[in-house]
């Protein structure tokens, strides 16, 4: 979270939601919809600093808190906080994913090389072991990864959000053999793009611009000001094919990985499915987004609840 942009947002139409995200788990989507609102309240009422009371989406709804403020809110509410002391029986499960172990990120999702990590390098899997040591399933989606399609060169945690190359509908997009490979319209918040970048040659592709895409709006931004920000773009006689008509400037991209989509399988009690007693939240749970793109704070805040909830009806 305090990696994030920090806007926690749901679709304001649950068809929308279930267009946008059709494969994934529709009771799950359900409890993310219908509880998100009050979970938003629950963090303002905490003191959790909001920056903007709308997401500038017209698809959807929700708030931008300040990632730092909402984290130290969020620490400073939760008291007797222990870093690298291992729990003897855990009960919730939230260890935000596994896209920092290479190892797993092969194993399921596949890339044809290797992805740049943009999250924190402490999510590789360590609720997903535990719950599946026990008996717990694996949901579905284990192959899909929510990501942006960064320049292709290293980049600090600080450019997480400003190095994002977040106008890939707008550009011709090619691979490192001039095939123009995604089929279809980029969907708007193009993690349908990136992903299918991360199965291309070298996980690599190529956004060729002319001045019509440059001058394209992305949110407060251009597309020029973003390409100006890219240290991989070139000019589109050095591409490694024939560039297109009217090109007036290309970007070498690569795939970096926030979180995976694919995990533990919940039900609608955040309890893991095949593993007694346990309970898991946020990115450690797959199958909410499966097929698409949906907020990943919103459900690891609705079902960081819900699994609090549910450990409390136990004791």
């Amino acid at each position: 979270m305090l990696l994030s942009s920090g806007v926690i947002w749901r679709f304001r139409d649950w068809e929308d939601f279930r267009a946008e995200c059709p494969v994934g788990d529709e009771r799950l989507q359900r409890v993310v919809w219908e509880r998100l609102d009050e979970g938003i309240a629950w963090l303002e009422s905490l003191g959790a600093p909001v920056v903007a009371h709308e997401t500038g989406n017209p698809r959807t709804v929700g708030k931008r808190f300040d990632p730092r403020g909402l984290t130290e809110t969020l620490a400073r509410t939760a008291g007797d906080v222990r870093l690298g002391e291992a729990a003897k029986a855990p009960v919730i499960l939230a260890t935000g994913g596994f896209q920092g172990d290479e190892v797993l990120v092969r194993e399921h999702i596949r890339p044809a090389s290797r992805l740049r990590l943009r999250a924190n390098p402490w999510s590789a899997g360590d609720g997903l072991r535990i719950a599946r040591e026990r008996g717990g399933e694996l949901s579905a989606g284990m192959d899909e990864f929510y990501g942006r399609n960064m320049p292709d060169a290293d980049f600090s945690e600080e450019q997480f959000v400003s190095l994002a190359q977040l106008y890939g509908r707008f550009a011709r997009v090619y691979n490192e053999r001039g095939e123009e490979f995604f089929e279809g319209e980029v969907s708007w918040s193009e993690n349908d793009l990136v992903q299918a970048t991360a199965r291309q040659p070298g996980a690599r592709a190529w956004y060729v611009l002319d001045d019509t895409a440059l001058a394209e709006r992305v949110r407060d931004r251009t597309a020029a000001d973003l390409v100006a920000l890219a240290p991989t773009r070139v000019d589109p006689s050095e591409l490694p094919f024939p560039a297109p008509p009217g090109a007036r400037v290309a970007v070498r991209v690569a795939p970096g990985i926030t979180h995976t989509i694919g995990g533990l399988r919940i039900d609608e009690r955040a309890r893991v499915v095949g593993a007694d007693g346990l309970c898991a939240a946020g990115a450690d749970v797959g199958g909410i987004s499966t097929g698409g793109y949906a907020s990943g704070l919103a459900a690891a805040l609705v079902f960081g609840r819900v699994a609090a909830e549910s450990a409390l009806d136990r004791l």
